[in-house]
C-alpha cells in the first residue's frame, strides 16, 4: 500500500482528499503546511505528496524548492485553486511533477496519482513496460518482441512521456516545454516532425499508437 502525504491547510479540502485517497486504496497522512510536511517526512517515508499551493508558514512553491534542492525526487502533485498559466509554470519550475486545479474531479485525482507512481517506479527502474513493449531509459531503446529500436534522445523522451500517461492529452506547448525546456525556441513544427518519426517507426506496434487530438495536441492510446 502506498503512503501519501497530503499537505493542505483547508480542513474541508484536506478531509475530502484523504477520503478519496482512502477509497482509492491509499493511506493518507494529512498536515497543514510545508513545515509540518518536512517534519513528518523526517519521521516516515512517503511515496507521493499531494500539495496545496497557498499555505501559511511554508507554501507549496517553497516546499517543492526545498525538497528538490536536497535531491529528493518524491513525486509531487500540486492541487490548487490558482488557474493562471504563470502559476502552473512557477509550480513546474519549483519542481512539481503534475498540476491539478480546484475544484477537481475525484477520479482524475486518483488517475493522476497512479500515473505519477507508475512513472516514479519506471524512473527508479529506468524502464517502462506497456504490454509487450519495453522502453529502456538507460539505452534509449524500445523493445517489442524480438525487435529492438534505438531512438535519438528527444524522440525517446517524447515517447516515454506519452507512454507514462496513456490516454492523457498533452498540448503541443506542454510537450515542447517538457522535452525541449521552458526557454526553447522550437515550435510546433519541430514537435510534429518528431511525432511523425515515432509513428513511422512504430506503425505496426501491437501495444500503442500516438493519436492527434485536433486543436489540442497528442495522446498515447493503448491498442486492444
Amino acid at each position: 500500500m502506498f503512503n501519501i502525504l497530503v499537505v493542505e491547510d483547508d480542513a474541508n479540502t484536506q478531509k475530502l482528499i484523504c477520503a478519496v485517497l482512502k477509497h482509492g486504496g491509499f493511506t493518507a497522512y494529512p498536515v497543514n503546511n510545508g513545515l509540518e510536511a518536512l517534519s513528518r517526512m523526517e519521521e516516515q517515508r512517503f511515496d507521493l505528496i499531494v500539495l496545496d499551493l497557498m499555505m501559511p508558514e511554508m507554501d507549496g512553491y517553497q516546499l517543492c524548492e526545498e525538497l528538490r534542492s536536497v535531491g529528493d525526487n518524491i513525486p509531487i502533485l500540486m492541487v490548487t485553486a490558482m488557474h493562471d498559466i504563470t502559476d502552473k509554470h512557477q509550480g513546474f519550475l519549483a519542481g512539481t511533477d503534475d498540476y491539478l486545479t480546484k475544484p477537481f474531479d475525484e477520479q482524475e485525482l486518483l488517475l493522476r496519482i497512479k500515473a505519477l507512481l507508475r512513472r516514479a517506479q519506471a524512473a527508479s527502474e529506468h524502464k517502462l513496460v506497456l504490454g509487450e513493449t519495453t522502453l529502456d531509459y538507460n539505452t534509449l531503446t524500445v523493445t517489442s518482441g524480438d525487435q529492438r529500436t534505438s531512438l535519438p534522445q528527444k524522440e525517446f523522451h517524447l515517447l516515454f512521456k506519452l507512454m507514462s500517461y496513456p490516454d492523457k492529452i498533452f498540448t503541443r506547448l506542454h510537450l515542447l516545454e517538457e522535452i525541449w525546456g521552458l526557454e526553447t525556441e522550437m515550435d510546433s513544427h519541430t514537435l510534429n516532425v518528431h511525432i511523425n518519426r515515432l509513428r513511422d517507426k512504430f506503425r505496426g506496434n501491437p501495444d500503442f499508437e500516438i493519436v492527434t487530438v485536433r486543436g489540442l495536441g497528442y495522446k498515447m492510446v493503448k491498442r486492444q
